[in-house]
């Protein structure tokens, strides 16, 4: 199964009756943007210190 986000018109979920949808807002929760942030900090640190870190094409 090949998931499309945005979900397409035609998707089943849409007209579901037992079906509640609601926007995927998993980061929004403070811990989970601290969590991002010490992540994103510790990434500018690694990459100045010439070590850096989930390089991609390297």
């Amino acid at each position: 199964m090949v998931a499309n986000e945005p979900m397409l018109a035609d998707n089943p979920l849409r007209k579901a009756e037992n079906c509640v949808m609601t926007p995927h807002i998993a980061w929004a929760s403070l811990a989970a943007r601290k969590r991002l942030m010490g992540i994103v900090a510790g990434n500018i640190a690694a990459f100045l210190d010439g070590k850096p870190v989930n390089v991609v094409n390297q």
